[in-house]
């Protein structure tokens, strides 16, 4: 479990820095994917699924 979350944290941290950097590589896309693979495994998880889901009725729900 302490490796999981050590590398949740670091994948979070290199996925800021690309973000800040600018330009999105094929090495920093690879990045953030891990990242959500291990998001997904961890307890966070739910929570993200539900701001997610809720952030998507938000939107569709906007009439123009």
């Amino acid at each position: 479990m302490a490796i999981s979350i050590s590398l949740v944290l670091l994948l979070v941290v290199l996925a800021a820095i690309f973000l800040r950097g600018g330009g999105l590589k094929l090495s920093h896309a690879i990045v953030c994917a891990l990242l959500g693979f291990m998001l997904a495994s961890t307890s966070l998880a739910p929570t993200i699924q539900q701001g997610v889901t809720g952030t998507a009725d938000m939107v569709a729900n906007i009439k123009p």
